[in-house]
Order: C-alpha cells, then structure tokens, then sequence
C-alpha cells in the first residue's frame, strides 16, 4: 500500500512539474466514439461499408474489459444505424467468420440486416471467410448474394442445445440436491439428474421446431436454389467446403473481397466507391486485413471447446464438433 502512494505521489510531482508542456493519453478503451476509416481509398464520394461478424453470435456483452464495443447484436446495430443516415454509403458487405451461436441472438442480427435494406435500398453482399457455418449461414441469408473463399466452411444447417448431467458426479462424492418444484418438469434440462424420455421428447420437439424455422429462412431467401425436401437432405447439420457449397446451391460464388466488391458494386449502379469501416480504434485500421474493427473475436471456433462453460442454457444454431 505505502509503495501505490509513494509511486501516485511521484507521478502527481512529475505531472506538475511538465505542466501542460506534455499531454499524457492512454486510451486503453479506444475513441469516445465510433469513427470512420478507410479501407480501400477511391476518388468516388460514394462508399462501400464493411460489416465484420467473427467469433460466437451471442448477447453477452464479452468482447474484453478494456473495450467500448458492446455485444455482437450491438456492435452490427449500430454500423446500420450510422450507415442508414449516411447518404454516401451505397451497399454493405458483411464479412462472416463465425461458427454461429444464440438461436435469437442469430436472428435478431438477421432481422436487423433485412430491415436496414428495406430502409435503404440497398444491396448487402457476403463474404464467407474461414467459417460461416449455423448461425453464421442463417444471418448470410440476409445478404442478396453469397460470395465465400476457396477454403471456406459453411452450411452446419440445424439446432443444437447443451444439457449437461452432473448427477453421477454429485452422487459419487456423496452430495444430493434437494428440489422443490411446481410441476414435474420444471427442473427438466438440469444438471442434478437425468433426462427422462418423456423430456427429450419435449426438448426435442423445440429443436425441430426451430430447425423448421431456419430452413424456413433459407428457403425464403434462396426460393430458386432447391425445394424444402432438397434442402432437408442437405440440412443434416454436416458443414460443406466452398466448393460443395456451391454445388448445392447453398453460396453464389467463390472469390475473394474483390469479387464481394465488384458484386456490390454492380447491384449499386456503381463503378467505383471507397470502402470505409466503423471502428473505435481507428489507429489499429488502416487496411482490409489489419487487426479487426472491434477489438477481437470473442471466440474462435478452433478453440471453441475452452470456452465451453460460458455458453449459457439455451438453444445454439452453432457448429459444435467437440461435444461428443
């Protein structure tokens, strides 16, 4: 303690001793407010804006404590909402490296996509990196046009939900939880038994119901690819390279951000734009493939399964391949 004082009171004598001849700023959060970069420099007015989505799709708010970005939910709402009240930004291209995630946290994103371009007007296009699978693929369908890159992973089409049973370890170090409930199955999905028949049958009865709902999504915004009975059997929750993907109708194109571009570009009406991005660190931006808008992803699906016990009860349009 007597060394934090002695080392405050150094500090405080050294500030008065500069004066307001030095200007000392650590700015470990980033700018007070989200700036705009650019990525890709043009001589056109017109701009292009890049949306990143990486990491699990989720609400909580766990992107790293010193960080002024919220939520993934947060982070794309409000690029839209800055994009929607520049007159200048002329089409979107949303950047996708993410395993998927939260069943609702998947859709909102997607339901804020589709609003932002019956706002506008304008185009959204995609670009898949290295994993656009389950959630990730539910939000691309709000893109008019799919473009992943040679080594992408997509598709992972289904629901899945996490019921850990902890009830053979509480019982071999001899503790019992005691549960009084309402009804018989108000503790159904808990850590502390079993799953009966009779509750898998119910839980499973929410998967379907939500998987119905994703391949409905897909369906209304890819009506040409395939029939619901051609879908089914391609929606089994296996994921597909770039190439399979695109033989099953499931992307539009393999290419890199140039073809994003030059796709978005041609369903503006437009020759040339800058590309900009929204970001509250603006030094760390300078280039396409310079560190992330936002201070990182929140999680990497390679080492999904370290970060197993923060994913909450819920259900998941997420590729999980490590809980077997």
């Amino acid at each position: 303690m007597k060394n934090t004082v002695r080392t405050m009171m150094i500090i405080t004598a050294l500030l008065a001793l500069v004066g307001c001849a030095a200007h000392l700023h650590l700015d470990f959060l980033g700018a007070a407010k989200i700036e705009e970069v650019t990525l890709v420099p043009s001589p056109a007015k017109e701009k292009i804006l890049l949306i990143d989505v990486e990491g699990l799709i989720t609400s909580l708010a766990m992107p790293g404590t010193l960080s002024r970005e919220g939520d993934i939910l947060s982070q794309v709402y409000l690029r839209l909402e800055k994009a929607s009240a520049d007159p200048m930004i002329r089409g979107v291209i949303l950047r996708l490296d993410t395993p998927g995630g939260e069943v609702t946290a998947s859709d909102v994103v997607y339901h804020e996509l589709v609003k932002f371009k019956e706002k506008t007007g304008q185009p959204i296009v995609g670009l898949m990196m290295t994993t656009a699978a389950s959630g990730g693929y539910y939000i691309a369908q709000a893109c008019d046009y799919l473009v992943a890159h040679p080594s992408t992973v997509t598709g992972s089409i289904g629901v899945i939900s996490l019921f850990p049973d902890a009830a053979a370890l509480l019982n071999s170090i001899g503790l019992r939880m005691n549960v009084i409930k309402s009804g018989k199955m108000k503790d159904s999905g808990g850590p502390f038994r079993g799953m009966t028949e009779e509750e898998r049958t119910v839980f499973q009865g929410i998967i379907d119901e939500l998987y119905q709902d994703f391949l409905g999504v897909i369906l209304k915004n890819r009506p040409t690819s395939f029939s619901r009975e051609e879908l089914e059997k391609i929606a089994d929750g296996r994921v597909y390279t770039a190439q399979q993907a695109l033989r099953l109708k499931l992307i539009d194109e393999i290419g890199y951000f140039d073809n994003a571009l030059g796709k978005v570009l041609t369903m503006a009406s437009l020759k040339q734009a800058r590309v900009v991005g929204y970001t509250y660190y603006p030094n760390r931006k300078t280039n396409l493939y310079a560190s992330s808008l936002a201070p990182g992803p929140l999680l990497e699906s390679k080492i999904l399964d370290k970060y197993l016990p923060s994913l909450k009860t819920g259900f998941y349009y997420l590729w999980l391949p490590e809980t077997r």
